[in-house]
C-alpha cells in the first residue's frame, strides 16, 4: 500500500497533498485533550500493523488496520494515519517523503468514509450482527484503500495498470483477515472499554 517516491505523477502528487491537509486539518479539530491518548493508541497501532510487509511480486501487502481506526477516531484518522506514515517514511524508508500525502489519503479517507458508514449501525448493534458490521467494515476499508492505491498508480501512467490491479488482488486475503481482526477487536473493546467508543465518530453517531 505504500507508494514510493518518483512513481506518481506531479498532477497525483499535488492532488494527494491538497486533499491530505484538508484531512488532517478536519481530523486536529476532533482531537481533544480527553482523547489525544486514544488517537495516539491507534496511530501506534496502524504503525506497527502496517510496518511488516510481505512482498509479492513487484508490490507487497500487510495489515493496515484503518478500518477499526475509522470507526473509533473518525476523522481522527487523518492525523493519526499521517504521523504514522511520517515515522515509517524517515526511520524506515516505507512510503516516500514528496508521496506522503497520496499515501495518507488512500489509507484514512477509506478510514473515515467506513467510520461514517458503519458506526451509526454499529452504535445501534450487539453480538453477532456488531461482529458481522464490524467484518465488513474492516474489509471494506482494506478494499477501498486498495481501489485508491490502484487508481493513484493507474493515473500516472499507462504503464502502472498492470501494477494497478496486482494490488488489489495481492490485497483480497488482507480484505478477510482484517475483516475478522477488526471484528475482534471492537467487539472486546465494547465489551471491555465501550468508553472508547463513546466518543469520537462513535459519539457523533449516537448523539
Amino acid at each position: 500500500m505504500h507508494i514510493v517516491d518518483g512513481v506518481l505523477s506531479t498532477e497525483v502528487v499535488v492532488s494527494g497533498a491538497v486533499i491530505a491537509v484538508g484531512g488532517i486539518a478536519y481530523g486536529l479539530r476532533s482531537i481533544t485533550i480527553e482523547n489525544m491518548p486514544r488517537t495516539a493508541l491507534l496511530s501506534a497501532v496502524f504503525f506497527v500493523a502496517s510496518l511488516i510487509h510481505v512482498p509479492i511480486g513487484p508490490t507487497s501487502i500487510h495489515l493496515i488496520m484503518n478500518g477499526l481506526l475509522g470507526l473509533i477516531l473518525g476523522w481522527a484518522a487523518f492525523p493519526a494515519v499521517f504521523i504514522a506514515l511520517l515515522l515509517q517514511a524517515v526511520f524506515f524508508g516505507f512510503g516516500g517523503i514528496t508521496v506522503l500525502g497520496v499515501n495518507t489519503v488512500n489509507m484514512a479517507l477509506p478510514a473515515v468514509l467506513v467510520g461514517l458508514a458503519f458506526s451509526p449501525l454499529l452504535a445501534r448493534m450487539d453480538g453477532r450482527f456488531m461482529a458481522i458490521a464490524a467484518f465488513l467494515a474492516g474489509a471494506s476499508s482494506i478494499m477501498l484503500s486498495a481501489v485508491m492505491v490502484g487508481a493513484s498508480l493507474a493515473l500516472s501512467g499507462q504503464e502502472f495498470i498492470a501494477t494497478a490491479k496486482l494490488v488489489f488482488i495481492n490485497n483480497m486475503p488482507i480484505m478477510v483477515v482484517e475483516g475478522f481482526l477488526t471484528a475482534a477487536a471492537f467487539s472486546l473493546i465494547k465489551k471491555v472499554r465501550p468508553a472508547m467508543l463513546l466518543s469520537g465518530g462513535n459519539a457523533r453517531a449516537t448523539a
